[in-house]
């Protein structure tokens, strides 16, 4: 299995390569982001889903902090399907290092085009707005809101990134 190794603010981060059976780990930091993740019964799909799909797990000083899985829709697509890091370590660059090593995967599997979905400004949310912000920061582009995607109290905000 691959690891990535970084320092970054004195401190160790390791980024393991996409694997499986995730969801325990995974759970505990969707648990830790109630904004977010508080619907039990997505949260709990989305741990089922982390153990099925590849994910990437980031460790700071041997401690999982953070996750991303994907989905391939397609040979040369890729979604991010769920990301989370925990609320101690946001705004610290591990969500960025965590998209850039998840970038430099795909592109190496021949993925051209990363796309991520998000609940749209339509729903006023302090928390999806910092979301939005993140995802803009890292490159994604606003594609398309599909307004009852999800239900119409979550309206869905399709973002994409050419690899």
């Amino acid at each position: 299995m691959n690891q990535y190794l970084f320092s970054l603010n004195n401190n160790n981060i390791t980024i393991k390569s996409l694997s499986i059976n995730c969801g325990v780990d995974c759970e505990k930091i969707l648990r830790a982001l109630p904004d977010w993740f508080g619907i039990e019964e997505s949260l709990l799909q989305y741990v089922k889903d982390a153990n099925v799909m590849p994910t990437m797990l980031v460790k700071v000083d041997n401690v999982v902090v953070g996750f991303i899985t994907i989905n391939k829709h397609f040979p040369d697509s890729a979604e991010i399907h769920c990301m989370g890091i925990l609320p101690q370590y946001h705004r610290k660059g591990i969500g960025k290092l965590l998209i850039k090593e998840l970038q430099n995967h795909l592109k190496d599997a021949g993925v051209k085009i990363l796309q991520v979905k998000t609940v749209s400004k339509e729903r006023e949310c302090s928390a999806y707005a910092k979301t939005r912000a993140f995802y803009r920061s890292v490159g994604f582009t606003p594609l398309e809101v599909f307004p009852t995607l999800w239900d119409k109290e979550n309206p869905c905000l399709i973002l994409v990134k050419q690899i």
